[in-house]
């Protein structure tokens, strides 16, 4: 199945369902085609390159993948578009990281909750921050046209009579991000996940309130004869997805770094993209491409290392571009640590390396945040924070447990315990948060410009532009 057929809206076909409603998930079992609506964002579902990702996108080829189901997903570039294709039948359900309103609820069946979303206003730095409910009064807010946050804002004018707020009809919270960036709103609302994440990109952008309340997230299916079926098997997946880690595997894939994110960091960071990868960009994808590498991932770590410095060099004596120790640079034949394309590939080969001697059963993502750790403590040290979050009743092949336990091997109650003794493990932990958080930004960085467009209006270009003749075909 070629995922990046995406549809526009409105969708110019006849019912999924044929004539009878009764027929929903008897459709899905006869043909096994899973049609979901969804936005395109990078919290819910976008290209990465050529690979489908986000969060939404993963969490439904899961189901797909546990029933045998080949998926299909459609894009809506409005909430309000996503909710018109599920009111007429035109999917079996949307997942769009949508929170769940009174009137959605009333209107459409719901899957048991996944995740819950916190929301949060958002101001530009440098202008005028709400530090209290009040203080959102005769302000220019805007939310998400038909998202849960209206209803939010609509249950506080009892106590903020004053409160007014617009709906920007898009299907993306980046816009949201933009219009206050561009100071063409003061404030926004939306999901504070959503908004860490992409602070990335916008990093003028501080959370100024959080509005104190937990929104539960569901998919929603067309409320017709037969959903229920679908509903309760969706359901049964979910509570399995929790009980396996599955769930939390993926948020944490999407979700990791939000918890991270340094909006100063973010900004010197984007500074930097601007000025200083551009001359280095060339290299670093030829040598990404060499290894079989992301070169925003070599972009990240070198950036980590050296800022992207090539004579770079550390009070320890590690130096160059991926800041390589003479031992190491010796076992990986670098002979000039202070060449920029040696050191790239030296780091690359080294990353490799690490990669392959990790234990077989350490899956992705959490295989390449081991090796990075690794990269920076060494692989002894890493070993050693396994065992010890195997010893205290976690994974050793999640991350975020191995992560937990890291800090320890410089506490010494403990690391004279363990194998390979002492290590700065609090760095280790801080040098794969800033990588994620730089990877993430490049890959953010790379998503517009694999934007998916909403569909022309013809209209609204003919309303507005000059007369033109166009020429008779022949």
């Amino acid at each position: 199945m070629d995922f990046r057929k995406i549809t526009a809206i409105p969708l110019l076909l006849l019912s999924l369902w044929g004539c009878s409603e009764d027929d929903i998930f008897k459709e899905l079992a006869a043909n096994g085609e899973l049609i979901v609506v969804t936005r395109n964002s990078p919290t819910t579902y976008y290209f990465d390159g050529d690979q489908a990702a986000g969060f939404e996108y993963d969490l439904l080829q899961a189901y797909a993948d546990a029933r045998g189901y080949t998926l299909r997903v459609e894009v809506a570039f409005t909430l309000e578009e996503l909710i018109r294709q599920l009111d007429q039948g035109q999917v079996h359900l949307s997942a769009a990281g949508m929170a769940i309103t009174s009137e959605q609820a009333q209107k459409f069946l719901l899957t048991d909750p996944y995740l819950e979303q916190s929301p949060v206003v958002i101001y530009k730095s440098g202008n005028r921050r709400p530090r209290r409910l009040a203080d959102l009064a005769q302000r220019d807010v805007i939310v998400l046209g038909g998202s849960s946050h209206s209803e939010l804002l609509e249950g506080l004018t009892d106590q903020i009579p004053a409160l007014t707020w617009r709906e920007v009809q898009v299907g993306d919270t980046l816009e949201l991000m933009h219009l206050v960036t561009e100071e063409r709103a003061e404030l926004a609302v939306l999901s504070a996940d959503e908004f860490r994440l992409q602070q990335q990109l916008y990093p003028r952008l501080v959370a100024a309130l959080d509005l104190g309340i937990k929104e539960p997230i569901a998919w929603h299916l067309p409320n017709v004869a037969g959903a229920s079926d679908l509903k309760i098997d969706i359901d049964r997946f979910l509570a399995q997805a929790r009980r396996s880690g599955l769930l939390a595997n993926i948020r944490e894939r999407h979700f990791g770094t939000t918890q991270f994110s340094s909006r100063m960091g973010a900004f010197t960071f984007n500074r930097r993209v601007e000025s200083l990868l551009p001359k280095w960009q060339p290299l670093i994808e030829t040598v990404a491409s060499e290894y079989q590498m992301d070169w925003r991932l070599l972009a990240a770590v070198s950036y980590q290392e050296s800022h992207w410095n090539p004579t770079a060099k550390s009070r320890t004596g590690v130096e160059g571009m991926m800041m390589l120790t003479r031992i190491t640079a010796k076992e990986l034949n670098v002979d000039n640590r202070k060449d920029p394309q040696q050191s790239l590939r030296g780091g690359a080969r080294f990353i490799k390396n690490l990669l392959r001697r990790l234990p077989a059963d350490i899956e992705q993502p959490h295989r390449l945040w081991m090796a990075l750790a690794a990269y920076n403590i060494g692989l002894g040290h890493l070993e050693d924070a396994r065992i010890i979050a195997e010893k205290n009743g976690l994974n050793p092949h999640l991350w975020s447990d191995v992560r937990s336990q890291l800090p320890k091997l410089q506490n010494p109650d403990i690391y004279p315990t363990t194998r390979f003794g002492f290590a700065r493990g609090n760095e280790a932990v801080t040098y794969v948060d800033n990588i994620r958080q730089y990877y993430s930004t490049l890959q953010l960085m790379s998503l517009a410009d694999d934007r998916i467009q909403p569909p022309i209006n013809v209209a609204e270009m003919a309303a507005t532009s000059p007369a033109i003749t166009v020429p008779l075909a022949l």
